[in-house]
């Protein structure tokens, strides 16, 4: 498998989002070409501001791995990470990180600010930002104008 393929599971992690009336974010975490660590966001599910989908699969991941270092994994999220996703991604050793879709109301990742590349953090994060990005904006644009 490949990124794409990646992104492509993310995906449908955040197509689970919908069956809790959560926004339609998804994050993978794969470590030597296994996924070790899946999340969707679980906000309104769970009654826990925590319960992003990042978080999700980061705690998973470390789950799997038997550490809080989340060396050689790759994290996919559907979404630009947060601060609190973001300042987790720092905290966990995190390699790599791979997103779709910009978020200009809460991007962590380069948008509003960037924690993942933070020159007095002592830990960056290598980033690559919009693969299949037409394709997570358009599932969270969708959501959205089911509110209306």
């Amino acid at each position: 498998m490949n990124d794409l393929d990646y992104m492509r599971l993310a995906l449908a992690e955040a197509a689970r989002a919908l069956d809790t009336g959560d926004v339609p974010i998804g994050a993978v975490a794969v470590y030597n070409g296994t996924v070790i660590g899946r999340g969707c966001n679980r906000r309104e599910a769970d009654h826990d501001p925590t319960a992003h989908a990042e978080m999700i699969a980061i705690r998973q991941a470390a789950a799997a791995l038997n550490h809080w270092r989340l060396d050689g994994v790759t994290l996919y999220c559907t979404l630009e990470p947060c601060a609190m996703c973001a300042g987790a991604m720092v905290l966990a050793r995190l390699p790599r990180l791979v997103y779709a879709a910009i978020d200009l109301k809460a991007g962590a990742a380069g948008s509003i600010i960037d924690l993942l590349r933070h020159d007095q953090l002592n830990h960056r994060v290598d980033v690559d930002a919009g693969l299949l990005a037409d394709e997570a904006a358009a599932q969270l644009q969708t959501f959205f104008q089911s509110l209306r």
